[in-house]
Formats: structure tokens, C-alpha cells, sequence
């Protein structure tokens, strides 16, 4: 019996990007958006071109600089993301510069069936074993394809270790996409509320796995993954020195981060653990 009988019915534009921001002298001193942009003391010197320019100047003099050298293939909106949220939050001020050779690196477009397969198979196991069912369930077909899938014998499913419940949540995948129940073709101008919704109308697929295929398949910039625990222990730690935080507390820090809730998600998540968590 197929597995579909059986249920009877996670590429981006290249561009290297090193960007040079100069570090604010004193601790308190702001960081500006732009590159070797005006210091407080300019500001101050409103009206006055020639104390302002005067300021500037100085200000470039003194002022060290900080190298962002991100690796290549990151989102194109990802430094000057960077730029703003090191000037509006003083736990990314710190956080950017430390992890700057981590950038987000999306997935190519060809692999969302595979994305979001792997992520249902890792549901409720460890890091360790979600790596080794996924590689045993990829041997099976000879390509990662829905259309292949759904041919796959339940039993041979079953054999490399997926539970019935698993075998269902991916014949269900493996059919939105082959019925092209999924605007793919749309994607790039609907909204995150509306891609999340169609993807959770898929069986397994919960709001956390939709949001974090919005960041790392399709990249887009402002996503807030609350249900995310690693989020909320980043923040926990790096805004409340530990103390519990709850959804309202890390939606009023991510204030300062729109429109780029994905980015400082990320430098979040690197504050907690070397590798990427994906």
C-alpha cells in the first residue's frame, strides 16, 4: 500500500557585504546608523554647518572602527539591519560586532518540500536523532520530492524509524504539494500572516515551524518567533539577567527591533550557542 492510500484522503541575491561603523567613544556615546554619521555633539550644534562639520571631523578622527564582515550569501537587507538595531538596542550594540561571521544564509528555493520534511521529522526528538531519522527517511526516495514520496510504501516509512503519526503529517505535506494547495508562485508578495496560515494548514505543521521556514527558506526580515524557548531564553538572559520573561516581555523588547525582528532573532539565538540552530 502507498503512503498516499494510506492516508485516505525550510536562490538569494550574493552579495558580499563588509560593512565599516565606527565604534562610539565612551560607553554611553551613540551609535550612528550611517557610517561616520553625526555624533551627539553635532546634533547639539544645530544650525551652526561649520561647528557641525568641525564636530564630524573630530568625531572621525577619534572615533575606532568595527568591521561587520559578513559572509556572503546573507538577505540583502541584512547590514543595514544591523546598522539600525546596533543603533537603537544596547544588547545588539554589543551582540552584532561579537557574532558578525554568523549571518543568516537561506535556503535555496528548490528545497522547500525538503524544509519543511525535515522539520516535521524532527518534532520531539533530540538535535541527534532528528539527523539520523532524517538521513535514513532520505535514502528512501531517489529524490526529495513530494511526488516521489507519496509513492513511498508506508512499511519502508515505518522501517527507517518514523512513527505512523509522522508517516501521515508527511503524506499530507508530500499532497499540498503536489495539488498545489501552496501559492509557492506567490510567496514573494504575500504577507508572513497569510504564507504562515496556509502553511499550518498543512497536518504537523505548527506556527513555530511555519515562522521559522519565513526565516530560513524565505528570509524575510521582521519575523517574531514568541514560541520560539531559545528567543525567550535570550532574552531572558540578555535583557532580564535571567529572570523569567514572558510573551509580553519579549514582544516589548521587540519593539525596538521592528522592521528586522529577524536579524536580531538570529544574534539572539548566536548569543546562546555557537552554531546556527537550524
Amino acid at each position: 500500500m502507498s503512503a498516499a492510500k494510506h492516508l485516505d484522503t525550510m536562490e538569494f541575491e550574493q552579495l558580499p557585504l563588509v560593512a565599516d561603523l565606527p565604534v562610539p567613544v565612551g560607553p554611553e556615546a551613540p551609535l550612528p546608523v550611517a557610517p561616520l554619521g553625526a555624533t551627539a555633539e553635532a546634533a547639539s550644534a544645530a544650525g551652526k554647518p561649520a561647528a557641525a562639520a568641525k564636530a564630524a571631523a573630530a568625531s572621525k578622527a577619534a572615533a575606532p572602527k568595527i568591521s561587520l564582515a559578513l559572509p556572503e550569501g546573507v538577505p540583502a537587507y541584512w547590514a543595514e539591519a544591523c546598522r539600525q538595531l546596533m543603533r537603537r538596542d544596547r544588547v545588539l550594540k554589543r551582540l552584532i560586532p561579537q557574532l558578525s561571521s554568523q549571518a543568516l544564509l537561506p535556503r535555496g528555493r528548490g528545497e522547500a518540500f525538503a524544509t519543511l520534511a525535515r522539520s516535521i521529522i524532527g518534532q520531539q526528538i533530540s538535535v541527534k536523532s532528528a539527523k539520523t531519522l532524517w538521513n535514513k527517511f532520505a535514502k528512501l526516495p531517489a529524490e526529495m520530492k513530494p511526488e516521489l514520496v507519496l509513492k513511498l510504501k508506508v512499511d519502508d516509512m515505518r522501517a527507517a524509524g518514523l512513527s505512523a503519526r509522522k508517516v501521515d503529517y508527511l503524506v499530507d505535506l508530500a499532497l499540498h504539494f503536489t495539488e498545489n494547495r501552496l501559492r509557492m508562485d506567490e510567496w514573494a508578495e504575500l504577507s508572513d500572516d497569510i504564507i504562515i496560515a496556509e502553511l499550518m494548514a498543512i497536518r504537523g505543521l505548527s506556527r513555530w515551524t511555519a515562522e521559522n521556514f519565513l526565516i530560513y527558506y524565505l528570509a524575510r526580515p521582521n519575523v517574531l518567533p514568541l514560541d520560539d524557548a531559545g528567543l525567550i531564553q535570550g532574552i531572558s538572559l540578555n535583557y532580564f539577567s535571567g529572570d523569567p520573561v514572558s510573551r509580553s516581555d519579549a514582544r516589548e523588547v521587540a519593539e525596538a527591533w521592528k522592521p528586522w525582528c529577524t536579524v536580531a532573532t538570529w544574534y539572539i539565538w548566536r548569543s546562546l550557542e555557537a552554531q546556527p540552530v537550524a
